[in-house]
């Protein structure tokens, strides 16, 4: 059976779009180190999610690949005074970067409710449905936190309860057997007190004796 071959075009479900972005960047980046590995060569890319989330992939490091970029294009530079395309190119990945940067950090103050004066009424929907979105994330999230506490307080107070009767158990086997030695020892003094009393009662009877 053959694969159906997918239409190569913008992804309508946002969660479907997600899955296949997470999935398509993991094959991307296995494909970019195979090729570093069995090549031996160096490669970096730089991958932004729709919402601005960045993922990196650097054989080396990004940083250490952009260096190198810059200073072996530097030197096959004709004129030092005029900027090579390679340059600009480096020079517009960074300003791009430097606005998605801004930009993020645009939209992470309008959450907070700030610089909305700018914003339009579609706008304003977009940011309210993105907030609610992550409240209720949020509210799930708590949800099943509030649930695993009230489980741990519920296994604490069984045991508590357990040790309770326990305790009330030794109690109530302490109290009995104090009890029995108790009872014990009130037999004992009744007999005793019986035999004090016949013997008095015989020393009595030898000094009435007549004369």
């Amino acid at each position: 059976m053959t694969r159906k071959k997918i239409q190569i075009k913008k992804i309508d479900n946002i969660a479907a779009r997600q899955v296949a972005f997470s999935k398509r960047r993991k094959g991307l980046f296995k494909k970019a180190k195979e090729l570093a590995i069995l090549c031996d060569a160096e490669i970096g890319l730089l991958v932004f999610s729709a919402s601005g989330k960045l993922f990196d992939y650097a054989s080396s490091s990004v940083q250490g690949l952009l260096e190198k970029h810059s200073s072996v294009h530097s030197e096959n530079l004709p004129n030092l005074n005029e900027p090579s395309v390679e340059f600009q190119l480096e020079s517009n990945i960074r300003a791009k970067l430097n606005e998605e940067v801004e930009k993020k950090r645009h939209e992470l103050r309008q959450m907070k409710g700030e610089e909305l004066q700018g914003l339009g009424l579609e706008e304003l929907k977009k940011l309210e449905k993105s907030l609610l979105g992550g409240l209720s994330r949020v509210a799930e999230m708590m949800d099943g936190r509030n649930a695993e506490l009230i489980c741990d307080i519920g296994r604490k107070v069984d045991l508590l309860i357990e040790e309770n009767q326990r305790l009330n158990q030794l109690k109530v086997e302490k109290m009995a057997y104090q009890t029995h030695n108790m009872q014990g020892h009130s037999s004992e003094s009744i007999v005793n007190n019986s035999q004090d009393y016949d013997s008095s009662d015989t020393s009595l009877k030898l000094g009435l004796a007549p004369e």
